[in-house]
């Protein structure tokens, strides 16, 4: 522009880009102008008009500059606009329909649709359970669970970047409690604030789980308008409540009248944008739009491909519920059906997938206990203490404020270090007993210094069996490299683990009337358990007589060493799946994972 008022012969008024007919008539020039003239004006205004063209480009596409002089990242300008709630594009027909097929099938009832339809994603109202999701309609408590599971990573491990006024950026892995430090079971003192951060921080991470990390699709509602975000409080879910009067999902093309999605390669922006929707989410349409926005996250066609058998749809009949391959798309990123590690071959080239890599939180199962199916390492040791627990109809959420529930027994690792020792001086083609000279290997290896009787006992017969040797083992004083423990626990671990059931139940598991007789007392349970575990090779009845054997110790140790008594509930089954002979219990009534 400087360029072209340079070649002006008076000073020029505001001037826009010229149409083409504008320009060509300047081109004539006047009459008076040389031909020699007229060709060197004519190149300086085309000169000019190019440069101008150039410049009114770059003002178009030049980021904002943000504070401190930092331009926005230019990878990330479609993330931008997160403050609307009702942007974003239509699936078309074909993706909609695609979408629905895959979900709920071709015959779904009307009420699996609306168990789907009345499902948000909210917090408990009672101080005891505040910290839980509730889920009022069968079905997607496979969707909660999950959701549910991340929200107490962040909150037992994570709470110092939920503070207000901390920005909620992406996650950055650091661990910010150890076993030194563990959080708090007073689950009543986390602020709403602290929740909703959660909350949303949960969200975005299974969201970039489900895309690889490569993006989050976040579906919304058309007919949910941008009034929201300038709305306060209470008066959001009026607003929304007021939208969704009427509206049903009842086939695929409902799903594409409403439906509205936004792809989001940017974790900071996605953030956001779950931030600006979590009124949307806690609608009664939150569950399935999170779980859309899951499924389109990872890809309809990768879903399918992720899958044993794509003909079937992922919300199961007759009672609704969520199949294990939305569960596991939730908690690994992948639709698998299974939950064993890495895949079976079956040979012929058919083989059937399971868990392809580490997750962050795990899951338990009724159904491995009862050997319908087997949860594999990846499931059963995740990155965090927390773990969806899965029954026949219902999912609920296990978990501890200590991490060191999975360290290994101490006792175990020694034996396993012994073991090592005397099969590697067994010469006798695995018949469990090795020479005197070899035995002597084994102590020298291990450090365990045996009395001289002991020792005679043992190699009187020219070999030594490892069960014998064993026993010796058990009854040698720890300091002197055996496994005998003068506190009574004899390697048994012993820990708390916390049960959460989303489900509004009864508190007497239903047999508690409300004052008019008819509807149960409606109310979410936490259930706090003492487990005690003890090791693999300990006989029950031998740890029975070790706590009653050293009842007489200090009053330290009687505590220690008092037998915890056993109960029993379907939940101890999963819990046995994890940690194996593991004994329960708890104060007041069974927890319930139905």
């Amino acid at each position: 522009m400087a360029l072209r008022m340079s070649m002006q012969h008076s000073s020029p008024g505001p001037k826009r880009s010229k149409s083409r007919d504008a320009v060509a008539g300047n081109f004539s020039g006047s009459p008076e102008e040389s031909p020699e003239s007229k060709s060197r004006r004519l190149q300086r205004e085309l000169m000019a008009a190019a440069a101008e063209k150039r410049m009114l480009a770059i003002s178009n596409t030049s980021p904002p500059a943000a504070k401190g002089g930092k331009g926005v990242d230019m990878a990330q300008k479609e993330d931008l606009p997160v403050k609307g709630v009702d942007s974003g594009k239509e699936l078309s027909l074909g993706e909609a329909n695609q979408l629905f097929s895959m979900v709920f099938g071709s015959e779904v009832s009307k009420d699996i649709l609306a168990q789907w339809s009345n499902q948000g994603i909210r917090f408990s109202r009672d101080p005891e359970t505040s910290t839980g999701l509730v889920q009022h309609e069968g079905g997607p408590c496979g969707v909660l669970a999950a959701i549910q599971a991340f929200v107490l990573k962040y909150i037992l491990f994570f709470r110092d970047e939920l503070v207000q006024g901390v920005p909620i950026m992406p996650h950055g892995g650091r661990k910010l409690f150890t076993s030194q430090s563990v959080p708090s079971e007073n689950f009543s003192s986390v602020t709403e604030h602290a929740k909703a951060r959660a909350l949303v921080r949960s969200m975005g991470e299974i969201l970039f789980l489900c895309g690889s990390n490569r993006r989050a699709v976040i579906a919304t509602l058309s007919v949910v308008g941008n009034g929201i975000g300038c709305s306060e409080g209470n008066q959001k879910d009026v607003i929304i409540a007021k939208a969704l009067e009427g509206l049903s999902i009842e086939s695929f093309s409902d799903l594409h009248k409403i439906l509205r999605v936004d792809t989001y390669t940017s974790q900071s922006s996605a953030l956001q944008r779950i931030e600006a929707m979590i009124p949307v989410f806690q609608s009664r349409m939150g569950a399935m739009l999170f779980l859309i926005s899951a499924l389109l996250s990872r890809g309809l066609d990768s879903v399918q491909a992720d899958r044993d058998d794509p003909s079937l749809p992922l919300v199961t009949a007759p009672f609704g519920h969520a199949s294990q391959e939305i569960v596991n798309l939730l908690l690994c990123g992948q639709a698998v059906p299974n939950l064993f590690d890495g895949r079976m071959d079956l040979g012929g080239g058919m083989f059937l997938k399971g868990i392809s890599r580490n997750v962050e939180v795990g899951f338990l199962t009724l159904l491995e206990s009862l050997n319908f199916c087997k949860v594999g390492q990846h499931l059963k040791c995740p990155k965090w203490p927390i773990w969806v627990v899965g029954s026949e109809s219902h999912y609920t959420v296990l978990f501890a404020l200590d991490t060191s529930v999975q360290d290994e027994n101490e006792l175990e690792e020694r034996e396993s270090l012994i073991r090592k020792a005397f099969d590697a001086q067994d010469q006798s083609g695995g018949g469990g007993f090795i020479s005197v000279e070899g035995f002597r290997q084994v102590l020298r290896d291990t450090n365990i210094r045996l009395p001289p009787e002991k020792l005679d006992h043992l190699s009187n017969t020219g070999f030594i069996v490892w069960s014998e040797f064993w026993q010796v083992i058990l009854d040698l004083d720890k300091n002197l490299g055996g496994l005998k423990d003068s506190s009574g626990l004899m390697g048994k671990k012993v820990f708390d683990l916390y049960h959460f059931n989303g489900i509004a139940k009864s508190d007497l598991n239903g047999s508690q009337l409300n004052f008019e007789g008819e509807t149960p007392v409606q109310r979410p349970r936490l259930t706090k358990l003492r487990v005690s575990v003890p090791p693999r090779w300990t006989p029950e009845e031998f740890m029975a007589d070790v706590a009653v054997s050293s009842a007489d110790s200090s009053g330290k140790d009687k505590e220690v060493a008092k037998p915890e008594p056993s109960q029993h509930a379907p939940l101890v089954d999963c819990i046995r799946t994890r940690w194996p002979r593991s004994i329960c219990s708890w104060l007041g009534d069974p927890p319930s994972i139905v």
